[in-house]
């Protein structure tokens, strides 16, 4: 039997709207495993800060001396960089 142009029209409607379903699956899929992706190098990230944080405390510690230095020197050569600028002025 030959079909009318209304009920190719339904097929052919059926047919886009099973494409986008499964379209608008995959696309969800994606998002959900880009974003499980950014939270695990989120979490990385904020531990290797931590570490960071860590390791630069525990080294300020056990070299106290060094760290008043080399602050001091830091703070110096910041002034004389500053008082430089500002007398070129």
């Amino acid at each position: 039997m030959s079909q009318t142009v209304v009920e190719r029209a339904a097929d052919h409607i059926g047919e886009s709207a099973r494409r986008a379903s499964c379209a608008t699956s995959a696309i969800a899929d994606a998002i959900e495993d880009g974003v499980g992706v950014v939270r695990r190098a989120a979490k990385q990230g904020g531990d290797a800060a931590e570490e960071i944080l860590n390791d630069t405390t525990q080294r300020l510690q056990r070299h106290p001396l060094l760290t008043v230095a080399t602050t001091f020197a830091v703070g110096v050569a910041a002034g004389t960089l500053i008082g430089w600028t500002l007398k070129r002025r």
